[in-house]
């Protein structure tokens, strides 16, 4: 078995209370989609593992679709990497992020799916962090706020490494 190197540091937050909180939101947007189908957008890599289990709580008919974002250079251009399958125009759209920072991606995306004209997008993330907003965009529904530390587990990476853990733990970028 191969050891992850450099190991995480301590948990922040466990594999049981992330679930509890994904149970939470899955109820409150069964609630607020109730008898509608919902069209879930996952931004990959990161929101995948958030993606299935929120998914999987969900009392909705939902159908599904991806695309990858990244941000470039010192100023953080973003660009598609991959765009959607399927349209969404006419749909209600939940996209489905792992977290949200600067919101500068966020911010990207929808203005990119509101050309697209769905009957509404609405945003989900994990994990919310907005100490760190530079543009003026919010999450509908929010899993757990962080605070500044790096953190990795639960669908997020250091050099696309842990994203597989299902805790959240906090972690020293090696020199």
């Amino acid at each position: 078995m191969r050891t992850l190197q450099p190991a995480p540091g301590p948990v922040i937050l466990s594999q049981e209370r992330i679930q509890e909180r994904i149970r939470e939101l899955a109820a409150e947007i069964s609630r607020d989609y109730q008898g509608r189908p919902l069209h879930l957008l996952a931004v990959l890599r990161g929101a995948l593992p958030f993606l299935c289990d929120l998914s999987r709580q969900l009392a909705l008919d939902v159908s599904f679709d991806f695309l990858a974002v990244t941000r470039d250079g010192p100023e953080g251009h973003v660009r598609l990497l991959k765009d959607l399958d399927q349209p969404v125009e006419g749909r209600e759209v939940l996209l489905v992020e792992d977290i949200v920072n600067e919101g500068t991606t966020l911010k990207y995306i929808l203005e990119a799916l509101e050309l697209r004209r769905p009957t509404r997008v609405r945003v989900c993330t994990m994990f919310d962090r907005p100490s760190r907003r530079r543009a003026a965009v919010q999450a509908d529904y929010v899993g757990l706020v962080l605070d500044d530390r790096f953190v990795v587990g639960y669908g997020l990476d250091y050099q696309q490494l842990y994203r597989n853990l299902p805790y959240l733990a906090e972690f020293t970028v090696p020199d």
